[in-house]
Formats: C-alpha cells, structure tokens, sequence
C-alpha cells in the first residue's frame, strides 16, 4: 500500500485557476483547497492547502464539548496554519479590534460591518496562526497556506460577501466569541531551523529542517504524517513530494534528507 494520501482538489468561488508549483488546477477551475484524505490511522486530522484570489466567507467553528452537547458526536474543530505565499497587502481576520456583545456581532454580520470589526493582520510566508474553536476569523485574498486541523466540516458562516452560499448565523452566533484574538496564538516562524508550532492539546505539529533531533522523535509515538514543503523524505523507500502528505507507521520509517523544510502532524 503507498504511503501518499488520496488528494482531492476542492473547487471554490475564491479558489485560483492558476496555483503555485508543484499544484495544477484543472481547465477552467478555480482550486481553493487541496485535501489528503485523512487515513484511518489518523482520521482525527484533516491536512489541506489553500489557495485564495478572494476572501473567505467569515465564520466560526465550534469545539468538541459543544457539539458533544448537541449531539453531533465530536465534530468541534481547531485548526492552524503556516502562511507560504502571500500577495502585497494580504490579510487575515481573526478575532476582533475589541470585545463586541452577541447582538452588536449580529447586527454587524447582517449588514456587512463586521468586516470593521474584525482584526486584520497583515501576512507573509512565515506567518503561523493557531485558531482555536469560537474564534470568528476569515482568510483575505492572495494568501496560499498549509491548514493543519480536526477533521470536522462544521463550519459556521456568519458573512459571505454577498455570494449565494447559506449562512448560519443562528448557529455561529451560539459559539462565537466576540473577543479580541489573542497574540500567544500568533507567531513569526524562521525561514529555516526547527520548530515547534503545536504542542496540545488536540494535535502535535512540528516543522522540521533536515531529520528530526532525538527531543522530537521521542514526542512523536505511533502513525505520522508527513507533509513536504521543499524537499523529499521517503516513508519505507517511497519518496513523498512537496505538494503531498504521506502516512508513516512512526517517525522511524521517515528518511529525511539533511536539510529542508517538512511538516510531521499527529494527534495527541
């Protein structure tokens, strides 16, 4: 059995018909996500790429105590992710400027003003952004980003510009936070070296530059994956390239070459 994940381009109205190398779209799609079929293994996490040439809806996602209650099973999602590109002038909403009350949130969402309300941060490759569950965010226009999260599709939209797509204000607005986005939750992540982005509570990520050190190998027990930025490891000889995720039985089974930048992900 290969190790390389089933990949499933996503087309969106704010995908890109033209997206960065390795990734071709298909004729006449825009691509907005590029998924790798969770494994059994690891179905809890969910490894996307995404593409934007216009903003996203913005939304909300709850947490799993949340839709535990509700009856949905655990289908609460957090997430993370690692800007790679970015456009001039390219920006991520998260959190807000400053607290905002449930009917002033409300009110702002149906008239389109929440777009004010929100905090915007200005963003280029590097950028790393934790996104935990209640938090109202969005993603801007001209950003590409690897998204690290709970394999869960309950997503709540609260705005979406306009577009034909159905909202869930009812249901976004029982979760959401209209607190300000904290800034432990942000950081600015070197262009090389070795690196901890998540440690907890729901999943590890790590990126790596060259073979994991013995500290790292040690945190990361069981099934891996194993996502490529600009190099090539191989999972049991088989090679596993950038602009694909690839599922090793342990950390053991990678061979990484002596430099370049890998993610590995698992959950905790």
């Amino acid at each position: 059995m290969s190790a390389l994940l089933p990949t499933r381009m996503v087309p969106k109205p704010w995908g890109k018909a033209q997206l960065p190398a390795p990734f071709v779209a298909p004729a006449g799609e825009a691509i907005g996500e590029v998924w790798f079929e969770p494994p059994a293994e690891l179905s809890a996490l969910l490894v996307k790429y995404i593409f934007t040439s216009e903003a996203l809806s913005v939304q909300v996602h709850p947490s799993d105590a949340q839709t535990l209650a509700a009856g949905q099973g655990r289908q609460g999602k957090e997430e993370c992710w690692l800007v790679i590109a970015a456009e001039p002038g390219a920006r991520l909403a998260i959190g807000f400027r400053e607290p905002v009350d449930a009917a002033t949130m409300r009110a702002a969402a149906l008239d389109g003003s929440i777009e004010e309300l929100l905090e915007w941060h200005d963003v280029g490759p590097g950028d790393f952004f934790y996104i935990p569950a209640n938090t109202v965010h969005a993603i801007g226009a001209g950003i590409s980003l690897v998204e690290v999260q709970q394999n869960s599709d309950i997503t709540y939209r609260l705005y979406d510009y306009g577009r034909p797509r159905e909202l869930h204000l009812d249901e976004g607005m029982a979760v959401a936070l209209g607190e300000p986005y904290a800034p432990r939750w942000r950081r600015k992540v070197p262009a090389g070296g070795a690196e901890t982005l998540v440690e907890g509570p729901l999943f590890r990520l790590d990126r790596l530059d060259g073979p994991p050190d013995a500290a790292t190998a040690k945190r990361y027990v069981g099934p891996v994956l194993v996502i490529p930025l600009d190099c090539m490891p191989t999972i049991a000889g088989e090679p596993v390239a950038a602009g694909s995720c690839g599922l090793a039985p342990a950390l053991a089974d990678v061979a990484f070459p002596s430099s370049g930048l890998c993610l590995i992900a698992q959950p905790v």
